[in-house]
């Protein structure tokens, strides 16, 4: 050992030493402290030394002082040159990437072996398929062309454009073939809805990993209404992998057959958090959200299992729409102890929902401005929820302050601000909003957004200005605004209104009777009972039957649904028990209450 250190350089010795340092660095401070050390000894740009500062820089600093650094030096070599292109690939900056590799030729420094992959990687991640082409060419004339690699990649490029041919052509003339690129052509194939081809390749392939597999049985999920074929392919896997059940219980959480879901579910040797997030979507599918919540309380107080953010959002989504509130607050205590309310953006934007959903606006603008980083998503869930909550002068001062800080308003952000104009009466503003929608950011009017300006119009009792608004609206008017402007004829006794909305709701709604009420009222307000007595004749004729309504009730244990319809829950006796006690008790109470009456007296 002390003869082989006696035989290197002390300039060998000293880069080796600054590598170690560089390999084991933790901090920024401590990485300037070996640039230093390397600046002084002339080493920066070293063929040895050079890569690993910018690797390092990369790691543990930002990619801006990686490129600072990349740039103070002299004359890059190609090891310094790739360092910095995996430093572009890792932060996802493939613009960057192709941008540096230009002027990487334009300095005449030649590519190797490990340049063109990541170089066609960029090239695949922004669909450039011109300098991928190029870079195909470049391979051809220097020898690269034999680096099974960029074959690999090349193949993915070309599929990913829907050039099958081109990617058929460079796998043909490939003089080595690994398993990677043989999943890289079946891949291209299910990625153009290809599957016969896919599956002639998947069935020539000479060496097939559990990759290859999952890439299979993957496309005929992805394809959709191929479940069957993709549960015989996962049948006949020799090895199966986590990844392999999870994307057969996806892909029956997909297909909305939730009791396979769970099959599969049970059946799983073992699951990750991937495995419930697959489960959980399966419930959301198949609108069983109260699963959702039994689902997420088995994940982990059970299983021990810690959620991730999908996990939480799922959750947290089917907790507004259940109106689950002290659920929600448990996911939200949850994912504040995983850190989430710090960094992630998706998991405050659905705390958000579900306090603005169950009616806890303080709540959800309490968590709103806490939001650092917000998106739009963000703005769109609080100016939605105080709308709908009767609070539309908040939302359009939020409104305003979105402008404000440059975020361009979508389809949505004008639902919660024409709703908002609607419970307050504001139909000049309302009608503004609605016209810049299209004059100001290019938005066509949705059926939601001419719903509200409907409804705007019939309550502020301008029924005629509702009825022109309606015919020029660009799309057709359901039943919804029908019924709206019906209700709104009822209101202020306007027949002739109430009869065209009637004739078109007979039309989108021919058994739905309370159309036939709403106009049978107005008729019967008006004296006129023999019209009255006509629609409830039509009204009987129908034959509708209503469907029985549902209501939840959030207790301990968790939801508890009732129906109107008199179907039994579970605990039926229970319940009408409990009934009975507390009406012989509220008895007991009144005569107590008259004893001491009559005893004052």
């Amino acid at each position: 050992m002390w003869h082989a250190l006696a035989s290197k350089s002390p300039k060998r010795l000293l880069e080796e030493k600054l590598i170690s340092l560089l390999e084991s660095c933790k901090t920024q401070k401590h990485l300037l402290q070996i640039q230093s050390q390397a600046l002084a000894h002339g080493l920066e740009d070293n063929d040895y030394v050079g890569p690993r500062i910018i690797s390092t820089c990369c790691r543990v600093a930002r990619i801006d002082h990686a490129r600072q650094v990349f740039d103070g030096m002299p004359q890059p070599t190609v090891s310094i040159y790739n360092a910095m292109l995996n430093g572009y690939t890792q932060n996802d900056m493939y613009n960057d990437l192709l941008l540096l590799f230009k002027r990487m030729r334009r300095n005449d420094v030649m590519p190797n072996w490990f340049t063109l992959p990541v170089v066609l990687k960029a090239c695949v991640m922004v669909k450039e398929l011109r300098q991928g082409e190029e870079l195909q060419c470049f391979s051809i004339k220097t020898g690269f062309r034999s680096n099974p690699y960029v074959g690999t990649k090349l193949i993915e490029l070309y599929s990913c454009a829907g050039v099958l041919a081109s990617a058929n052509k460079v796998f043909c003339e490939m003089a080595e073939r690994n398993v990677v690129t043989w999943t890289s052509m079946i891949n291209g194939y299910i990625l153009n809805k290809d599957l016969v081809s896919a599956r002639r390749f998947f069935d020539l392939s000479p060496e097939r990993d559990t990759v290859l597999w999952n890439t299979m049985v993957a496309g005929y999920i992805q394809t959709g209404n191929m479940m069957e074929e993709a549960r015989s392919l996962f049948d006949l896997m020799p090895c199966k992998d986590i990844m392999s059940w999870n994307t057969v219980l996806e892909g029956y959480a997909n297909s909305g057959d939730v009791e396979a879901c769970e099959r599969v579910f049970e059946e799983m040797p073992e699951r990750n958090v991937f495995s419930w997030n697959g489960l959980i979507k399966g419930y959301t599918q198949s609108g069983r959200l109260d699963k959702v919540l039994g689902c997420f309380k088995r994940m982990v107080d059970e299983d021990k299992v810690v959620p991730n953010d999908a996990t939480l959002t799922s959750v947290l989504s089917a907790c507004a729409k259940l109106g689950a509130y002290e659920f929600g607050k448990r996911v939200h205590k949850h994912g504040e102890g995983l850190g989430y309310d710090k960094v992630n953006v998706n998991f405050m934007n659905a705390l958000v929902d579900m306090y603005a959903k169950c009616g806890a606006i303080e709540m959800a603008m309490e968590v709103f401005n806490t939001i650092k980083r917000r998106d739009l998503i963000s703005w769109n869930t609080v100016i939605n929820g105080l709308a709908s909550h009767g609070h539309g002068t908040e939302a359009l001062v939020l409104f305003r302050e979105m402008r404000t800080c440059g975020v361009r308003p979508d389809k949505i952000t004008f639902v919660g601000v024409l709703c908002a104009c609607r419970h307050m009466g504001l139909v000049e503003d309302g009608l503004a909003y609605y016209n810049s929608m299209f004059t100001d950011y290019s938005i066509t009017p949705q059926i939601e957004h001419c719903g509200c300006m409907v409804d705007l119009l019939s309550r502020a009792g301008l029924l005629t200005q509702a009825v022109e608004f309606i015919n020029k609206m660009p799309v057709e008017a359901d039943a919804v605004i029908w019924a709206t402007l019906l209700g709104a004829s009822k209101v202020y006794k306007k027949v002739e209104v109430g009869e065209l909305a009637l004739g078109e709701l007979v039309k989108l709604e021919p058994r739905n009777p309370a159309n036939f009420v709403m106009l049978s009222n107005i008729y019967g307000d008006l004296g006129r009972f023999d019209d009255a007595a006509r629609l409830k004749v039509a009204m009987r004729d129908t034959g509708y039957k209503k469907e029985a309504g549902v209501s939840w009730i959030e207790t301990d244990d968790g939801l508890v649904k009732f129906y109107s319809s008199g179907e039994k829950h579970r605990r039926t006796e229970e319940l009408q028990r409990i009934l009975r006690e507390l009406r012989n008790f509220s008895i007991l109470l009144d005569d107590e209450e008259e004893e001491l009456q009559e005893h004052l007296i």
